[in-house]
């Protein structure tokens, strides 16, 4: 892409936005690169909040040093939240978030959406104090600033983000109870006997885990959280609860812009081809927010870490208009759960056959198969014999072969 006055404008200055902007500069694109982030934070890493930032040993997580952005003509505007895109103008449309009057027209010549995920909240818990998400460093920072007078939590949702914030909290020293309306943790992303495995994980370090019930109410006094009553009656008292539901992909922006979004049964987000491009031109979507067309030609919205470095690399490639060909790599991720890291390589899901082939009581690791194929692999405290999979998912490896 040849540079202009415009440039490359990056709205969302989180893992995504700042690897396109790293990956221009190395690719030798030369022109103007605006990073814009509603939070008032240069970019940063996530998957320490819900760890080492909780536990407190970490205050800041910044993905680039400070002089970063200077060294490399990054134009970080941070603070700003954008509010309209026209691709019709080749415009963005920001508003300061601390003054939303305060609004300006940002011209580009490629645009990419990075915006990221919001965090689901329970019904009727505005307002009340002790009722937490975790998505950004400052909620990290305040659920944090509550631990040393707390001493009851209850998790709500026992996904990653809620088995990791178990996990923490439970190493600060507080009784938790882990609640989950699925058989067991981590059911609908890696079925439920892995699930039973991660239950154990918890129960063995003093976790209550409560599975198979939902909330039907979060509980408070004068303005402040007492507790949750579950769906089968029994009220958890908490000084703490933490909600981990889900979340949905920030797109409100886009209203009136022509941009497609995916159906909602497909994941949702901004629809994409296979390198990242939005239904209008040099406009690309990466990260939580964006559904990428699949090789297979489905479509897929994922929400790891190194699945938007990835996407990260080819959409600057794109916009960059080099030839260079990115290595064909394996989803993976990982979690790590007190001592243990948790993870999970290929796409393993809920649906496939499970083969256990080792447990201690603690550690262990498991294959995934369909229709006979291997699909993925996760372990715990198993890290060699994770990543030594990897080339075998790279084509359709028979699962006989692997447990042979």
């Amino acid at each position: 892409m040849s540079a202009s006055s415009a440039g490359v404008v990056v709205v969302g200055a989180g893992l995504g936005g700042i690897r396109v902007a790293e990956s221009l500069r190395s690719n030798e694109y030369t022109g103007p690169i605006t990073l814009i982030g509603e939070e008032a934070h240069p970019p940063y890493d996530r998957p320490p909040l819900s760890k080492s930032v909780l536990l407190g040993k970490d205050d800041r997580v910044d993905l680039k040093p400070a002089d970063y952005f200077g060294e490399a003509a990054v134009q970080l505007r941070v603070g700003e939240r954008v509010c309209a895109i026209s691709p019709e103008s080749r415009t963005v449309t920001v508003a300061r978030t601390d003054d939303s009057s305060r609004r300006e027209d940002i011209a580009y010549d490629a645009l990419v959406l990075a915006t990221g995920l919001r965090p689901r909240s329970l019904p009727g818990t505005d307002g009340v104090a002790g009722v937490h998400v975790l998505r950004t460093i400052d909620d990290a920072l305040a659920l944090r600033a509550e631990i040393e007078n707390a001493s009851r939590a209850v998790i709500v949702g026992a996904g990653f983000i809620g088995c990791e914030v178990a996990a923490s909290l439970n190493q600060r020293g507080l009784t938790v109870t882990l609640v989950e309306p699925a058989p067991t943790p981590l059911a609908a992303a890696l079925g439920t006997g892995v699930g039973e495995l991660i239950t154990r994980l918890h129960q063995a370090n003093g976790v209550d885990v409560r599975a198979g019930v939902g909330v039907d109410e979060v509980l408070s006094a004068d303005g402040k959280v007492t507790g949750v009553r579950l769906a089968d009656g029994d009220e958890v008292a908490a000084d703490i609860v933490v909600v981990g539901i889900g979340s949905i992909p920030v797109t409100d922006y886009l209203d009136g812009s022509g941009i497609e979004l995916a159906p909602r049964e497909s994941g949702g987000g901004i629809a994409c081809d296979e390198d990242g491009r939005a239904c209008v031109p040099d406009v690309y979507a990466l990260g939580d927010v964006a559904n990428w067309r699949t090789e297979t030609g489905g479509t897929r919205r994922v929400e790891h870490w190194t699945h938007t470095v990835e996407q990260a690399t080819v959409v600057a490639h794109r916009i960059a208009q080099t030839d260079a060909m990115i290595p064909a790599a394996p989803p993976y991720f990982w979690s790590d759960q007190y001592n243990l890291k948790i993870q999970v390589l290929g796409r393993p899901e809920a649906g496939d056959e499970l083969h256990l082939v080792d447990d201690d009581g603690t550690k262990f690791l498991a294959y995934y198969s369909r229709d006979g194929i291997l699909t993925g692999v996760v372990g715990a405290g198993k890290v060699g014999a994770v990543m030594k999979t990897r080339p075998k998912l790279l084509t359709r490896t028979p699962i006989a072969d692997v447990l042979g």
